[in-house]
């Protein structure tokens, strides 16, 4: 795959963004964003990272984007953050 999504999730404020942008990746659970499929892990202690296709990292990076805390992050195959 060669994009990985890493959510900081201790961090986030659950705005419901991510969800309203990218309802196919991003859910609420409990107060807090929730990455579907994805697991625990990466580098944000309690966070989670889903590893992505080509064809889901443009709804992905505008969920990112659209984060006003800024705890979803893309990173490409190289391991540069796009956002």
């Amino acid at each position: 795959m060669p994009f990985k999504i890493e959510h900081d999730k201790p961090n986030c404020i659950g705005c419901g963004a991510c969800t309203a942008v990218c309802p196919q990746f991003w859910e609420m659970e409990g107060d807090k964003s929730h990455l579907k499929g994805s697991k625990s892990g990466g580098p944000y202690a309690g966070g989670e990272e889903l590893e992505i296709a080509d064809k889901d990292q443009p709804q992905n990076l505008e969920a990112a984007k659209s984060c006003p805390v800024n705890v979803i992050h893309i990173v490409d195959k190289s391991g540069k953050q796009l956002v």
